[in-house]
């Protein structure tokens, strides 16, 4: 089927992904809108795997003031080039996370940093509020995990919803692998702090 250019182009605006690329998953999807943004996504994720393992030396330390000047983020980002770590692209992409740490007060990265001890306390609370509900045993195993997952969700930086997304369900992970995608460096973000007035 003929995919116009007022197509590709509201494709290529939602996404950020190349006009070439938008064009073949519009044909690929027969022209559904939805179907080519899920393709370019998993593609993005793909290419976004591909580079995971490669140095990010280079880097921007980035800072955060909120209007009220109640509120400060430094957040360290790498790349793997000093050209890319002066692009627009890549200064926005510190800007969103910034405004995330900023609004949502992760306490870690990533999952892998919370400590043990805290997932096991959280572990015990949970299965502590369940153990009269009377459901089965794998109920409540499952329960739990569901619970943990939350858990993680409200405090990794990584596993947070993106609070400023177009699309409900865009985590701050989903936010790098597309940048990643369309810069077409590994970006990772290594540190960041958060100071609040009275904190």
């Amino acid at each position: 089927m003929a995919i116009s250019a007022a197509e590709v182009k509201k494709l290529r605006d939602a996404t950020g992904a190349g006009m070439m690329d938008c064009k073949k998953a519009l044909e690929e999807a027969n022209g559904d809108f939805d179907k080519a943004v899920e393709i370019l996504r998993k593609k993005g994720a793909a290419k976004a795997a591909k580079k995971a393992g490669r140095s990010t030396g280079e880097g921007i330390i980035y800072s955060y003031i909120h209007h009220n000047e109640r509120i400060g983020v430094l957040l360290e980002l790498n790349c793997e080039t000093d050209f890319v770590a002066r692009t627009d692209e890549f200064h926005e992409l510190a800007k969103q996370i910034s405004l995330q740490i900023a609004s949502m007060n992760p306490k870690w990265l990533k999952k892998e940093d919370v400590p043990e001890e805290i997932i096991a306390k959280e572990k015990e609370i949970y299965a502590e509020e369940m153990k009269n509900s009377g459901k089965p045993e794998h109920v409540i195993e499952k329960i739990v995990e569901n619970k943990l997952n939350k858990f993680f969700e409200t405090n990794c930086l990584l596993e947070q919803e993106f609070v400023f997304a177009d699309e409900k369900g865009t985590k701050i992970k989903d936010l790098i692998t597309n940048a990643i995608a369309k810069i077409g460096e590994n970006i990772k973000v290594s540190r960041f702090v958060r100071y609040e007035i009275g904190e």
